[in-house]
């Protein structure tokens, strides 16, 4: 089975909650003897994992471009996984599926399937060219979302989005420019809320292939939110009104 790095207290400690079996071995730098360093260790060698030393040169080498804290496991791959033809045969009116179009950013990335996450969406659909994947910098971020929120990656995000609302999904993409608001579309039933990249936003073609466009309201001096800040935003009030508004 392949293994992949985990980098961070966020990551290595979302894997020891949900499967402690899945790690193979954990590297600490024996310069960090802060609480939140001894707590983990102690929580480490009590789940019966193999804990080492290595300085922060052989962390950085291991966990590079990513902020490891002091901390890199290696573990057994295990991202949630959905394919496309699937998710149409799973399709309810419970549906609620994030969509991003052109997040480059693995940080991003991460971040967008950690609020999919905590929101019960049934997952990220994502193109295959123009989009972050899965990366140590993505993991981090996700803090464990990557094992419970399946990415479905396309190789045609337009006809993708045709596809969804054949099978009965509303989809609405977010545009600063929009007339209408986030909250003037009724999410009661199976929903897809398309995001572009912050700045870049989404590209012509997936915007024509959506049911409508809507605006996050702004009332502050600020043009754009960051992409996953904006993907809470929108799946939290398709929750709202699921929820009765009662979050």
């Amino acid at each position: 089975m392949k293994n992949i790095v985990l980098a961070g207290f966020h990551a290595v400690g979302a894997r020891l909650r949900m499967d402690p079996k899945s790690i193979t071995a954990v590297y600490l730098d024996p310069e960090r003897r802060d609480k939140r360093m001894r707590e983990m260790r102690e929580k480490l060698i009590a789940a019966g994992i193999r804990v080492m030393t290595a300085d922060t040169r052989r962390l950085d080498g291991m966990a590079s471009d990513v902020p490891h804290q002091g901390i890199v496991a290696m573990a057994e791959e295990k991202q949630a996984q959905l394919e496309f033809d699937e998710l149409l045969d799973l399709i309810t009116d419970d549906t609620l599926i994030l969509i991003l179009d052109g997040v480059t950013d693995p940080r991003n990335f991460g971040a967008c399937l950690r609020v999919a996450d905590a929101a019960g969406a049934q997952c990220v659909l994502v193109p295959r060219d123009r989009s972050a994947h899965m990366s140590p910098a993505a993991l981090k971020a996700a803090a464990g979302a990557a094992e419970t929120v399946p990415v479905v990656t396309v190789t045609n995000l337009a006809a993708s989005i045709v596809e969804l609302r054949d099978a009965g999904v509303t989809v609405v993409g977010t545009a600063g420019e929009a007339t209408k608001s986030i909250y003037e579309f009724d999410q009661k039933k199976a929903f897809a809320w398309v995001l572009g990249a912050e700045g870049d936003g989404l590209r012509q073609l997936t915007r024509r292939r959506c049911d409508d466009l809507a605006a996050i309201p702004m009332a502050g001096a600020v043009e754009s939110l960051n992409v996953s800040v904006a993907s809470g935003i929108c799946l939290f009030e398709t929750v709202r009104q699921r929820t009765g508004g009662k979050l």
